[in-house]
């Protein structure tokens, strides 16, 4: 796990990061994956806190984690048992929490308790910040909501950015588990050309800043379709761009697909 800190941030906003988060096992075993979520603990200085947003809290509402000591949440079945003893012991933060409240004050947002960090998010951070020092707090995906309007939550959080709070936000630009499954069933691993045209295309998107066709792509074209029959883990990518900057460049820290169709690309605005 990575304590490198060779921070391309010193000064200016906190960075946003989009993580393609893929297999809940990329927390527990040594591949290329999980090396590449631990290279990005060394991308910029260590936050003040983190505000997670993943695609498996995704619900009718939207809430902040107002846990103190928020709980690990083991969101799967099926996994090995070593998979289910992970914890992950970050603080939470409160006063940060009730501060995004304010923020959202008009999606009548509301502290919650009951949920902690998933593992879309825990997943990456125990890579990044394998001490849990730094304090998270987790906001819901409201499945209600339009896609313009995610993208505008997501810029009215980028004003955290100011206050040394880095936003994850922590999905998959490819998520078609049917394909996906039926791929490692039988021993294919080739990422079929809807998967890479679809990556491809978002890829482009993000670096022309180009929010409009971005914002169209996963719902108004076929490979968009393709690569999201739910649109949960979609919906991190629009909060993180939206949170990103006009002035902001793009770097992509990994490009490769899982199981043939699920794109692992993770994304810094910076």
């Amino acid at each position: 796990m990575s304590e490198n800190r060779n921070p391309q941030h010193l000064n200016g906003p906190m960075p946003v990061l989009f993580v393609g988060h893929g297999s809940p096992m990329n927390a527990i075993e040594d591949n290329r994956w999980s090396r590449e979520f631990a290279a990005l603990g060394g991308e910029f200085a260590q936050p003040t806190a983190i505000l997670a947003v993943s695609a498996h809290w995704y619900v009718n509402g939207t809430y902040i984690t107002g846990n103190e000591q928020p709980e690990t949440i083991h969101d799967f079945g099926g996994f090995p048992q070593a998979l289910f003893e992970v914890e992950y012991p970050s603080p939470g933060h409160v006063s940060l929490a009730r501060q995004v409240r304010g923020i959202l004050e008009q999606e009548r947002a509301s502290l919650n308790s009951d949920w902690g960090i998933d593992h879309g998010s825990w997943s990456v951070l125990r890579w990044m910040f394998p001490k849990a020092d730094v304090p998270v707090i987790q906001l819901s995906i409201d499945r209600r909501q339009s896609l313009k309007r995610h993208f505008e939550i997501g810029r009215s959080l980028a004003e955290l950015r100011d206050e040394n709070v880095l936003i994850l936000a922590s999905g998959n630009i490819v998520h078609n588990l049917r394909d996906a499954f039926s791929r490692k069933r039988v021993g294919d691993i080739e990422t079929p050309n809807w998967a890479r045209r679809f990556d491809e295309s978002v890829k482009q998107a993000v670096i022309d800043h180009d929010s409009a066709r971005l914002l169209s792509l996963a719902t108004e074209t076929d490979d968009g379709r393709q690569a999201h029959p739910t649109l949960d883990h979609w919906l991190p990518l629009i909060y993180a761009a939206g949170a990103g900057l006009e002035t902001d460049g793009t770097r992509f820290t990994s490009e490769g697909f899982d199981w043939g169709s699920i794109s692992m690309r993770n994304v810094i605005f910076q």
